[in-house]
């Protein structure tokens, strides 16, 4: 049966230090794509229109990196607590007039479709519907470190998103409600403003994401893209088992163009011709970026920003090596070192070598002595010998931890 017209928030302004990531946890890999899409995904499929997440100040770019093809999707920036977060993104759907909106945390990212179905039923004679689920344990009272009074679990629950809500009823509530915004939960606060809600079925599945260990446990179980099966004795290899050292290789071309600018490792050069490219044609720094894909098996740059997306034209290659370094970070493991050989005919390259190696370094945030940039010729031969184009190869090496 087909679901009524929804929108739909997803919060993802917080920090998420507790999970021990290379950056926000929302932006992180979790099995094999940044955490805050798979709750996107699945709000997409479930035919949430539109859908407005809240992120931090300062990540539009992780933003658009991980979600810029939903066209559903705008993004608002968050506030210092997930009640502002809300607001603000509640604010930003306004202007579509919802009739119902679900409210969801990017740090659950398996959203079954049902719990959607039942929420959204449990709006036909209610203000507001959440997911619960029984407590199974006992609960009790802490009086510091010793045992104080135990608590009713039997009308006792646990409280998961998505929440829905009749769009006007929850954005009155955040409108109208008093003091300083620090409800951690949407019910809470439509309650206040007097909006019953009703409890509907939750699901395990809506696990939140929080701690390292969760994210290392994802890339220990994820799947391989064509399994193949393995003998019942075979041990399971846990993140800690991982390769200690890993290595990649990247090579690069691009042609030389009067008229364009040349940057080089991310140095511009004063010189007759320019590469061209799609993005800033940094054929050093694109070499370096496959070099660390390929360390972490993670495809290539084109996998990663697409010649095809015009929203990459012009871009300056330090994004994709900037990218490329988080990557490594979400995969467990940091960089040791960074090579790479730069081949033409002309400029010269060794007066800029040294800015050349500091530029990388400040990117890759590294120690300048884990970053070597070299240059060669082709002594007259092929393209790069002709002056047609010049040519990087590279090597990068990650290490566990």
């Amino acid at each position: 049966m087909p679901l009524p017209p929804f929108a739909a928030i997803i919060v993802a302004a917080g920090s998420g230090s507790r999970a021990g990531q290379a950056l926000p946890k929302q932006f992180a890999d979790y099995r094999g794509k940044p955490l805050v899409v798979h709750s996107a995904e699945a709000l997409v499929d479930a035919g949430a229109n539109p859908i407005v997440i809240a992120i931090p100040r300062g990540a539009e770019l992780q933003a658009m990196t991980a979600l810029g093809d939903f066209p559903q999707i705008r993004f608002v920036t968050g506030g210092a607590t997930r009640q502002q977060s809300v607001y603000n993104a509640l604010e930003e759907l306004a202007e579509f007039e919802p009739s119902l909106v679900l409210i969801h945390d990017a740090a659950r990212p398996d959203l079954p479709r049902d719990v959607i179905e039942r929420l959204l039923n449990g709006l036909r004679q209610h203000h507001g519907a959440i997911p619960v689920l029984e407590v199974v344990d006992t609960l009790l009272q802490a009086d510091g470190d010793l045992m104080g009074e135990t608590a009713p679990r039997g009308t006792m629950r646990r409280v998961q998103t998505p929440q829905a809500f009749h769009f006007g009823s929850i954005l009155g509530a955040h409108r109208g409600w008093p003091g300083e915004p620090v409800a951690t939960d949407d019910a809470q606060v439509l309650r206040e403003s007097g909006g019953d809600v009703v409890l509907v079925a939750g699901d395990e599945r809506l696990k939140k994401v929080t701690f390292a260990e969760d994210f290392a446990e994802a890339r220990v179980t994820q799947p391989s893209p064509a399994p193949a099966p393995a003998p019942a004795s075979a041990p399971v290899r846990r993140a800690a088992e991982q390769p200690p050292v890993r290595f990649g290789t990247g090579y690069d071309v691009h042609r030389l163009e009067r008229g364009e600018s040349l940057v080089l490792c991310g140095v511009e050069l004063d010189h007759t011709h320019g590469l061209a490219g799609h993005s800033d044609a940094d054929v050093g720094i694109h070499a370096i970026v496959d070099a660390l894909l390929g360390a972490i098996a993670a495809g290539d740059i084109g996998d990663h920003f697409p010649p095809s997306d015009p929203k990459w034209a012009g871009a300056s290659s330090d994004r994709f090596l900037a990218h490329a370094c988080d990557l490594v970070g979400n995969a467990g493991y940091r960089i040791a070192n960074i090579d790479v050989t730069l081949v033409c005919e002309a400029p010269k390259i060794g007066p800029h070598r040294q800015a050349m190696r500091e530029r990388l370094a400040a990117i890759c945030d590294l120690d300048l002595d884990a970053v070597s940039v070299k240059a060669t010729t082709s002594e007259g031969l092929g393209f790069t010998g002709r002056g047609e184009g010049i040519a990087a190869q590279a090597s990068a090496a990650v290490v566990l931890g």
